[in-house]
């Protein structure tokens, strides 16, 4: 479980088909056009690229975009990836090329997963955060569709001040459509997403307990994106009910993994150890550029040029992000940095560097602490 070694590959890649996409999203990272870029991979360079994933241990391979249905050459794509082996999931908006049709041919050609967004237990918030009227309707619709095509599905949400008020609502939604996981993220101010539409630290800490709370009570799985810090609290949850001593030792995974009562340990268990920008996690863009997250926009090469495997283990900006140690302010000293490290996407979008600490991230490290206790 523990072999796995995030320096020579990833755990998850995502691959940016397209940024067509009809809606008008507040957050859109990838700030989508409605028609395709005439510079987008071709589906002969994207087999290339599929070829180069496959060989670097097989990990997940997930399709956006904007919209990957907005590509008449997704279906062949899939294809040829889920031939080779590949594990592979896709995010498409719900437009109204999100029809029964298009379902069967996913199911047809072994999609493992599609995922929808919701942003809202009803439409008046959903629509609004999404830009675009009657789009909860269409994903309400989407949903029912793949429950009669008996087809698993995982719900994505952005936490912004527009539905924190509303996470019961949501969570209770979530339960009420039989979805197997829910993939909430936190907003990165990058693309559309502002500054002002950010949940504070305060309340980044109250949603983390809120939901460790959570996944104790529901069927679903729970994971979170761009929310590294969420670990922290499990492993201080856990370590609470468990009974454990904390120790001044750095957490490592192997320590903390630790199964619950339902075989999950909500959040953590996905990955043989915590997933961050570059670190477990790399993404491509609809024109070939590889970036750490397509929440941080730092390019470190085009698969055009150069193949994705050397990209990912050889460029200096993933290796910076794949050590800990190369952390600044509170993260660097941070007990929790092995386990944690902090949304890079968020230090960057906030600071302008990706190494310094997580701006939304209330913990005082032990170490800032006996410090402040000995002046």
């Amino acid at each position: 479980m523990f072999a796995q070694d995030y320096n020579e590959n990833p755990f998850i890649v995502i691959w940016e088909l397209t940024r067509a996409c009809e809606l008008k999203c507040l957050h859109c990272r990838a700030e989508a056009q409605h028609k395709r870029h005439p510079l987008e991979l071709r589906f002969e360079e994207g087999k290339k690229l599929i070829d180069d994933i496959h060989s670097m241990g097989n990990p997940m391979l997930v399709f956006t975009g904007g919209d990957p249905l907005m590509r008449d050459d997704v279906y062949d794509i899939a294809k040829y990836a889920i031939d080779k082996g590949v594990r592979v999931s896709m995010t498409p908006s719900a437009t109204p090329n999100v029809t029964k049709a298009a379902m069967e041919k996913a199911k047809e050609v072994g999609l493992s997963r599609w995922a929808f967004s919701l942003d809202g237990p009803n439409a008046v918030i959903h629509d609004h955060f999404r830009g675009t009227a009657g789009s909860f309707k269409l994903t309400m619709n989407a949903i029912n569709y793949l429950h009669e095509l008996k087809m698993p599905i995982q719900i994505n949400t952005v936490i912004s001040k527009y539905n924190y008020d509303y996470l019961d609502e949501m969570a209770a939604l979530v339960e009420d459509l039989n979805c197997v996981l829910w993939s909430v993220f936190f907003l990165v101010p990058t693309g559309r997403g502002q500054e002002k539409d950010m949940i504070s630290p305060v309340e980044h800490e109250k949603v983390f307990h809120w939901l460790y709370d959570l996944s104790k009570q529901v069927p679903f799985d729970i994971k979170t994106t761009a929310a590294q810090h969420y670990r922290r609290v499990v492993i201080q949850n856990k370590m609470r009910d468990k009974g454990f001593s904390k120790e001044d030792k750095p957490f490592k995974y192997k320590d903390v993994l630790l199964k619950g009562e339902t075989g999950r340990i909500d959040g953590l268990g996905r990955a043989p150890k915590g997933v961050n920008d570059g670190n477990g996690f790399v993404f491509i863009s609809h024109i070939g550029d590889v970036y750490p997250s397509g929440l941080l926009p730092i390019k470190a090469g085009n698969v055009r040029e150069t193949p994705l495997s050397a990209i990912y283990r050889e460029s200096e900006i993933f290796k910076s992000l794949r050590d800990p140690d190369s952390y600044k302010g509170k993260c660097g000293v941070c007990e929790y940095k092995h386990v944690c490290g902090g949304s890079r996407s968020r230090a960057y979008a906030l600071t302008g560097d990706y190494l310094e600490s997580e701006p939304a991230c209330v913990y005082i490290p032990k170490a800032w602490r006996r410090k402040a206790s000995h002046e």
